[in-house]
């Protein structure tokens, strides 16, 4: 058997050929793999985790566990493969029917001018969308990849029909060379500025908020930005933010430092705190972002800034953010019906409980029929 589950501990039998075990309890290649010694590989892990990994072979490869057909979501490697503990817990939105009202989807492609190279966006339109009308507008970062593997699109055409949430534009952003534009690059707004809005906006949509929507370095480069110009931008999203980063910062080889780089951004952000923000943060609990993406709750929190912040049990990855989706689509665009119609039965609920308590003691002849009507109006404005 490759990987068992008994509660919180998970086995691991490494197949022939496998040296070490990698993944999101390793930080993937930042940690060292753990050894294979003598026997299986025992882990304690958060109850309702999905927990992805690979083996690692004598040259230092990682390889897929051929006994375990699990796969992920994730679009960049073929060889990781997931063990559940207990149950990963899906969003009540993915539990929704299919949407039979979708809106309409436009593609654009043109030539790069700020970064050289064939540029692409696929812009999804709400349910209904009328171009005068104005709605908001989230840019989202790693386009292709939340609008195929996350699904955010069908988050929200599920969240509309539901009557959740009120619709909005996404603009789902290709990268070029994404280390690059995203690592606290202000050349990424002159791209969006001169090659991104003037497609979308004023032609596709009248512009009522402007969001950044963006998943590690997207989310990233979606607070930096969205924090720094309050004239464009009022709301950003950020999954599993790649806080880990300062201007210029690289390893010896020249890669974008993204481990000891120091947490730079939560600090610019403790000095200036960005009041006109509605921001959404989440993190997986098994990557080694978790700690930062804390930090820079916590400031949030302590600086009473318009926020939300959610954990998942999983890691740095789409499964994490394809659940968390849901939940941040919902706090920027959810409409107050389902609370107003909870919050309507409880006043009934109230009202109903009082009048026959009232009509009990009016039947003793204690009360009359005005002051059982006072009574119950003066109640029913207290908090429930």
């Amino acid at each position: 058997m490759a990987v068992s589950v008994s509660g919180q501990q998970v086995t691991f039998s490494p197949p022939a050929g496998a040296v070490g075990l990698v993944g999101d309890m390793t930080d993937w290649r930042k940690r060292d793999p753990i050894p294979v010694t003598d026997g299986p590989i025992v882990l304690t892990l958060p109850r309702g985790a999905w927990v992805e990994y690979a083996w690692v072979d004598a040259d230092g490869e990682a390889f897929a566990d051929p006994d375990n057909d699990q796969k992920s979501l994730n679009p960049w490697w073929p060889y990781p493969r997931a063990a559940v503990v207990g149950e990963y817990v899906r969003h009540p939105v993915w539990q929704l029917p299919d949407a039979v009202q979708k809106g309409e989807t436009q593609r654009l492609t043109w030539d790069g001018t700020v970064f050289p190279g064939k540029r692409r966006a696929i812009v999804q339109l709400p349910f209904g969308h009328d171009p005068r009308r104005p709605t908001p507008v989230y840019y989202v970062q790693d386009g292709v990849a939340f609008y195929r593997t996350g699904k955010l699109g069908e988050v929200m055409d599920r969240s509309v029909q539901a009557g959740l949430a009120s619709g909005a534009v996404l603009v789902f952003v290709e990268p070029g060379d994404r280390n690059e534009e995203y690592y606290l690059n202000d050349r990424y707004l002159d791209f969006l500025k001169a090659e991104v809005f003037p497609q979308v906006e004023g032609k596709l949509v009248t512009v009522a908020e402007r969001g950044l929507w963006g998943a590690s370095l997207g989310g990233l480069i979606s607070l930096y930005l969205g924090s720094r110009h309050p004239e464009l931008f009022t709301r950003v999203v950020s999954h599993s933010g790649a806080f880990i980063a300062r201007p210029g910062a690289t390893y010896p080889n020249g890669v974008i430092d993204s481990t000891t780089a120091g947490e730079w951004l939560l600090e610019q952000l403790r000095q200036s705190p960005p009041r006109h923000l509605k921001t959404s943060l989440d993190t997986g609990t098994l990557e080694w972002l978790t700690g930062p993406n804390r930090r820079m709750a916590a400031q949030f929190a302590d600086q009473f800034l318009t926020h939300q912040y959610r954990e998942y049990p999983s890691g740095h990855n789409w499964v994490t953010w394809r659940e968390a989706l849901p939940e941040a689509f919902l706090y920027m665009q959810g409409l107050p019906s389902a609370t107003t119609q909870s919050n309507g039965t409880d006043v009934d609920d109230l009202r109903k409980g009082v009048e026959d308590a009232l009509r009990a003691l009016r039947a003793e002849g204690n009360l009359t029929d005005e002051q059982i009507n006072a009574i119950v109006e003066q109640e029913l404005k207290k908090p429930l």
